[in-house]
């Protein structure tokens, strides 16, 4: 077989490259995707841009879970080629800036930080406005939704408003049933969120396993892991602390195997006796619960992780 035949034979579409490495990387593969993507060859601008978008979602996965700070350049990287693509993925450009900028506003010098405290008003009032300019250009339902579930993020998270979030959460919801188990996964997760904070943990436990559930079949395993440690929260307040225990132990495990720090942080945490869900000092459940918690990790060196309002 001649180098020109093996060529031709090796040609993969564009298409299950991004789709290949999208799945690596929802996986907890972030080093495996990212390289899948750079080894690849467009053949023309638009696969070009393409792939440098999907690069953005691969290493915003990574820096989420795995600690890294690979996005802002990727992100460069994708605006420079921002031309070449069509609507929908300038679109996606914009949603994955976004999701950028609100993590910016969460983690803060090394830590979580939430709510508007010590933050530019000016700032936070632009995300959001970025957010609901989305939501109304978003060329589809599912991408609406999207931007939905960031509306009530950024509600909960940056404004405190507690509140105002279970309505985006639940048109987030409604969206997903055009066909986005990820979507649907997230606004579960965080309307379980609130049903916990209300007092009720039939529901909270309903929405949660089925959070899981969908997480799992998307293929999402940190995203699952994390969504697990809020079913071991929920076992330890109704009574079984043996399963929770059990639980957050397996989690602890499985995160340090995949490189996911920040829920391996979690579950150590947890297994030390710290509450996930509780709300930092200084903040009232009424405006701030389901939010990151605080706590002290074996080493002794002060860290907040999230646990709750922040999707993942």
């Amino acid at each position: 077989m001649t180098n020109t035949e093996m060529d031709k034979r090796s040609r993969v579409p564009v298409d299950e490259v991004i789709a290949a490495a999208l799945e690596l990387a929802r996986g907890g593969r972030w080093r495996r995707a990212a390289g899948l993507l750079d080894a690849t060859a467009p053949r023309d601008e638009e696969s070009r841009a393409r792939i440098a978008l999907a690069a953005v979602e691969v290493a915003l996965e990574s820096d989420w879970f795995g600690g890294t700070g690979l996005a802002a350049k990727r992100l460069a990287v994708a605006e420079e080629v921002a031309a070449d693509l069509d609507a929908d993925g300038r679109w996606d450009l914009a949603f994955l800036r976004l999701r950028h900028d609100y993590a910016g506003q969460i983690f803060v010098g090394g830590s979580f930080r939430l709510g508007p405290e010590g933050k530019d008003a000016q700032e936070l009032a632009e995300v959001r406005r970025r957010a609901a300019s989305l939501r109304e250009r978003a060329p589809d339902a599912v991408r609406a939704g999207w931007a939905q579930m960031y509306l009530g993020l950024i509600a909960d998270n940056l404004f405190a408003e507690r509140d105002t979030a279970p309505a985006h959460y639940a048109a987030a919801l409604k969206a997903a049933g055009h066909g986005d188990d990820r979507l649907a996964r997230e606004a579960l997760r965080h309307l379980g969120d609130h049903d916990h904070d209300a007092g009720d943990p039939v529901r909270a436990r309903e929405r949660w396993e089925r959070a899981a559930e969908l997480g799992a079949r998307a293929g999402l395993v940190p995203g699952t892991l994390s969504q697990q440690m809020l079913l071991a929260v929920l076992a330890r307040t109704t009574g079984d602390a043996a399963g929770a225990e059990a639980l957050a132990r397996e989690i602890a495990r499985w995160a340090g195997a995949l490189g996911a720090v920040h829920i391996e942080a979690q579950a150590t945490a947890f297994l030390s006796g710290a509450d996930p869900t509780a709300p930092p000092a200084g903040h009232a459940p009424a405006t701030a619960s389901g939010l990151p918690p605080r706590y002290e990790p074996p080493s002794g060196a002060a860290t907040e992780v999230h646990m709750g309002s922040i999707p993942r």
